[in-house]
């Protein structure tokens, strides 16, 4: 029988199955090479050759700074700036919650970290200002996309990684299609609110006020513009940038705002660590599945198979957005770059496509994932916070996947929106 069809036979199996998407995938590629009678050593020389790489370094260094700021005050700061800015107008909190997550984002790079944080916070208060418990979920639902579109971005340090494209290309192409679809968010939220009438208008805040929450706001500000000068300066890597921010982030928190304790730091390193076992566990199986498909050539296959049905890259792009929108129903964004990217990058190329701009587009487009069910990772934490049952958070966070789904196209078929920076 052939390897690769009982590999993915089974791998869709367990993932009918709700197996976690490591073990579904480490399991597949076990029988995969059992049936093929791979040679192990092949495997064991790829892996180790893959880990030992600098660039991935970077992702520990994110995790741990972006627990330092969920769990100290950081996050707060923000939030309180936020809602000084444009509470007073109609929509206002819902605003607040789409703003607060594009900086958050900048702070900890990950989609479900950024829901449960803003969430955690803004769902309460837009209920009691008299927004529909559903209405409230779903912008915070869509605003934790915003955690793996702004810089510094896990997805994007696993891409770049993977698909030998400069990490530091990549987080300043992601700045500009992360404040679109905040923008696009931001919209949808007012029209909604707009012709609905939900919540109340909250007072105007002083000049004054808005001066103390933004003095407040400045170390939490400082996370994105230290470590993002320090990348694009010329200054740091990365994945130094990643130890930057740890150490900025707890020197502020220890030293500044005070909140950092023994207790709380124990909390924080065992987070990080359960985080970042889970997110190695998919990237080694999911490594190895793109190293057994490479084994068999299967980037040929699918290259000739994808030539044969057109020569344009527009309609590629289309396949491509297709393709980007039912796996990432299905399976974790990280898990597709981690098993796709080594595919679709020489592809990409080779139509004619920027791999930075293919990178940005592939991100952006498994971002939906987060709002659509069964994985809905972005949904079920929402659920989690606000009580609210599954079938209408769906129903209520259409109009934002819409939202998303013409920002992905603009930035598909407009590529300076993505590259002009550059």
């Amino acid at each position: 029988m052939d390897p690769i069809l009982v590999t993915f036979i089974l791998l869709v199996l367990l993932l009918a199955l709700s197996v976690p998407v490591g073990i579904a995938v480490g399991a597949a590629v076990l029988t995969g090479i059992w049936v093929g009678d791979v040679p192990l050593e092949f495997f064991t020389q790829k892996l180790f050759n893959n880990f030992d790489s600098f660039p991935l370094m970077a992702v520990p260094f994110f995790i741990l700074a972006g627990e330092i700021m969920q769990r100290g005050t950081l996050a707060d700061s923000l939030l309180d700036f936020c809602n000084s800015t444009c509470g007073h107008r109609r929509g206002g909190l819902a605003h607040i919650s789409i703003l607060t997550a594009l900086f958050y984002g900048a702070l900890c790079g990950s989609a479900a970290a950024t829901t449960a944080a803003v969430g955690g916070t803004m769902i309460p208060a837009m209920e009691r200002n008299k927004y529909p418990k559903a209405f409230s979920t779903a912008v915070n639902a869509a605003g934790g996309c915003l955690g793996v579109m702004i810089p510094p971005s896990i997805p994007l340090i696993l891409y770049g990684a993977f698909g030998g494209v400069s990490i530091s290309d990549l987080f300043l192409a992601g700045i500009v299609p992360g404040v679109l679809v905040a923008g696009a968010f931001m919209l949808t939220a007012a029209l909604i609110c707009s012709r609905r009438g939900y919540g109340e208008i909250l007072p105007r805040a002083s000049w004054s006020e808005r001066v103390r929450t933004f003095r407040k706001a400045i170390p939490a500000l400082g996370v994105p513009v230290i470590v993002l000068g320090g990348i694009y300066g010329g200054i740091v890597t990365p994945t130094e940038a990643g130890v930057v921010a740890v150490v900025y982030a707890a020197l502020v928190e220890t030293f500044i705002t005070r909140s950092m304790t023994l207790s709380k730091l124990r909390e924080i390193l065992v987070s990080s660590l359960r985080t970042l076992g889970l997110i190695f566990l998919v990237i080694i199986t999911a490594n190895a599945l793109g190293t057994f498909l490479l084994y068999y050539n299967f980037q040929d296959i699918v290259l000739g198979g994808m030539r044969s049905l057109t020569e344009s890259p527009a309609v590629f792009m289309l396949l491509m957005l297709g393709m980007f929108l039912v796996l990432g129903t299905f399976i974790e964004a990280a898990a597709v770059i981690l098993i796709l990217t080594p595919l679709l990058v020489p592809m990409a190329v080779s139509y004619g496509i920027d791999p930075v701009h293919f990178g940005i587009f592939m991100l952006v487009s498994l971002c939906v994932g987060f709002l659509t069910p069964p994985v809905g990772t972005n949904l079920f934490v929402g659920c989690a916070v606000s009580g609210i049952g599954i079938m209408p958070l769906s129903r209520a966070v259409m109009p934002f996947i819409l939202a998303m789904l013409a920002c992905i196209l603009l930035i598909a078929f407009c590529p300076s929106i993505v590259l002009f920076m550059l």
